[in-house]
């Protein structure tokens, strides 16, 4: 397979036959010349599916579930769950502090603020609030509250989040199909009545916790561009230049895991029930057209698990702060923004709606755009946030115009170029740990997970280059890790 090359930074892949719109290819060629058979494969399986209308391939782009994970996926006729995956709304967000970087040069006070936060905020797969004593309990009352509304009022002030920190979520509260929260109860009792969770309690033991594999909590300390223009943009987003922030990237956890699955089942028994074919013959291509009850019921679980994860990310960053606090008393901070980048979402691409699908995508609009208007940015546009490794940092970027082209969307990070059990073979653990020494930072791993190194994952200067030399985004600010919050338990997307 042939990718076009049509500008430094965006080329395209046509299909077969050349059978309708190509698929759009974000990436210089260092990135081009580096995407997998598999993954491209699955971009064309993905845009010849039923109803799909664009596929947009980013920089970060690897073999995924059905879809690509880095891809971009359109439809106003179907609903697709493989192109959400099973960690459903998968997010970033990020915390500023007022806290000079000065105040923590000291390894003493970094290794404090990590077992403070540990105390907080479990990671690993299966761990929750039982196994961290400083967590907030979450009973079975509040947890039905907090996933069928997400971060209302009476949410965030029951668990001690800022109400206000709603404001500057891309989505604090999701509804169901029919835009009501009686929909999202009523089905939640649907769930829980016919056995699909029988573990709800210890499910929702786990809001306020990171879980396993690519997620993270990172302490950064913020660097502001010089560009007058982003400077403005920082002082909106509320980024302060050489303070502390704090990064979180973590999603659903089991919950999400749990209802994703529970759909992929639901749909694999109605295609064989209808005898439809699988497209391209792959069951995770599975779908459902909208208005049927399978995409009501679809969009309502990914409702639910999407609302947990709002809540997931906020409760961690409360609990991150306080953590901050007892540590170094009277520090102050505030809510950036959260994104997310494992989700479905009815917008407008090309003048008309339709569900974007983004799966390991993030959404990107630039300022002036009707969707951000009554927000606080919609003069300056939405804060991306943009993990790449602690060792080249993370940024937060803003979308241009260009953005448009790829139906208002980035890649949501840098994306692996190694498989886990190929990382596991082919780095070597002590450089790695050499890697962090001689960068001054800390985690709280005795080692830092070697399928997790920075050298499993693309690079993400030439990934950063890609975005921005296809006229996509910018870069308002850049992260440099000081100490990572890790565990070496499986992924959960």
């Amino acid at each position: 397979m042939t990718i076009h090359k049509t500008d430094e930074a965006l080329g395209f892949l046509p299909l077969p036959n050349d059978a309708g719109k190509p698929i759009t290819v974000v990436g210089t060629d260092a990135i081009r010349d580096n995407f997998d058979e598999m993954c491209l494969q699955q971009a064309l399986n993905s845009r010849m599916a039923p109803g799909v209308t664009d596929v947009v391939l980013n920089p970060d782009g690897h073999a995924g579930y059905g879809a690509p994970i880095g891809c971009v996926m359109v439809s106003p006729t179907h609903i697709y769950p493989g192109p959400v995956g099973v960690d459903i709304k998968c997010s970033m967000s990020l915390l500023q502090m007022d806290i000079p970087e000065d105040a923590i040069v000291d390894k003493k006070t970094r290794r404090a603020l990590i077992n403070a936060i540990v105390e907080r905020t479990p990671t690993g797969a299966g761990r929750g609030q039982r196994t961290a004593r400083k967590s907030r309990r979450v009973d079975r009352d509040l947890g039905v509250l907090a996933v069928t509304e997400g971060a209302t009022a009476r949410v965030c002030e029951a668990l001690g989040i800022p109400p206000e920190w709603a404001d500057r979520c891309e989505d604090s509260s999701h509804r169901g199909h029919d835009g009501s929260y009686d929909t999202l109860r009523s089905r939640l009792e649907f769930i829980l009545e016919q056995g699909r969770i029988r573990n709800f309690a210890d499910k929702i033991g786990q809001l306020g916790s990171y879980g396993g594999g690519n997620h993270f909590g990172e302490c950064e300390i913020t660097r502001v561009t010089d560009r007058p223009s982003m400077r403005r943009n920082a002082e909106v987003f509320g980024l302060k230049d050489g303070h502390v922030s704090f990064l979180s990237h973590c999603g659903s956890r089991g919950f999400g895991n749990l209802l994703a699955t529970g759909q992929f089942k639901d749909l694999e028994r109605k295609f064989e029930t209808w005898n439809t074919p699988y497209p391209a013959g792959d069951k995770k291509l599975v779908y459902a057209p909208l208005g049927t009850p399978e995409a009501d019921a679809y969009i309502d679980d990914m409702s639910l698990g999407a609302n947990f994860a709002t809540v997931n990310h906020l409760l961690i960053n409360a609990l991150v702060l306080e953590a901050f606090q007892e540590i170094l008393p009277g520090a102050t901070g505030k809510l950036v923004y959260f994104i997310s980048h494992n989700i479905a979402r009815e917008e407008v691409v090309d003048g008309k709606k339709a569900w974007v699908h983004r799966k390991g995508a993030t959404r990107a609009i630039p300022g002036g755009h009707f969707s951000l208007a009554g927000t606080p940015f919609a003069e300056s546009g939405h804060p991306i946030l943009l993990p790449g490794n602690p060792r080249d940092g993370s940024v937060v970027m803003v979308a241009k115009s260009g953005a448009e082209r790829t139906a208002w969307s980035v890649n949501h990070g840098a994306g692996r170029q190694m498989g886990r059990k190929h990382a596991a073979r082919t780095l070597d653990q002590k450089a790695v740990d050499a890697e962090f020494d001689a960068s001054d930072i800390l985690s709280n791993c005795r080692q830092y997970p070697i399928d997790e190194a920075p050298d499993a994952y693309k690079n993400f200067p030439e990934v950063l280059r890609s975005v921005e030399s296809a006229g996509l985004a910018e870069t308002v600010a850049k992260l440099q890790a000081r100490f990572v919050i890790k565990d070496s338990a499986a992924a959960d997307d």
